[in-house]
């Protein structure tokens, strides 16, 4: 294979990527935008989270994907405490579910505007959290493995809105 059909391949596997990235993204805020704001605040099934903890979690790790990346600081690190750093508690303060939205939507324009600028090198670069020296011996520490795993936690994470249209 020579140089530019390879540089093409990757190009397509990324696109690919990102595309199912944009997928996932979407079946969320279709979620949340499916019902009244109202029905989010009840558990998805007894026992469970309720929708709008879960929204402000994906939020909260969308949103760390910035500094991850290097493309900046955290849009709303007053996230963390409630979504990332503790469980579900009803008696919790947190945004509204408009305050939210607007979150949701400001996060993933951020990371999309970045994501159309990267080069596949630049996926395959070390993501902020490993040091030169570790991702020399661990180099699938990039990226893109950042994207693929929160992909999957977007996943993960719609399979349990689910339960709430059973």
């Amino acid at each position: 294979m020579n140089n530019q059909t390879t540089n093409a391949a990757e190009h397509q596997i990324i696109k690919q990527m990102i595309n199912i990235w944009t997928a996932q993204n979407k079946v969320v805020t279709d979620f949340f935008n499916k019902h009244p704001d109202e029905v989010y605040t009840k558990e998805v099934a007894p026992g469970r989270n309720r929708p709008i903890y879960l929204f402000g979690h994906l939020i909260g790790a969308s949103d760390g994907m910035i500094p991850l990346l290097g493309i900046g600081e955290r849009h709303y690190p007053q996230l963390e405490a409630v979504f990332l750093a503790s469980p579900d508690n009803a008696s919790a303060t947190m945004p509204s579910m408009p305050e939210l939205k607007e979150m949701w939507n400001t996060v993933n324009t951020t990371l999309t505007n970045h994501f159309n600028t990267m080069q596949p090198s630049d996926w395959l670069d070390r993501h902020t959290k490993v040091s030169p020296e570790d991702f020399a011996k661990e180099p699938h520490r990039n990226k893109l493995n950042i994207l693929l795993t929160r992909t999957n936690h977007l996943s993960y994470h719609s399979g349990q809105l689910n339960l709430l249209s059973k």
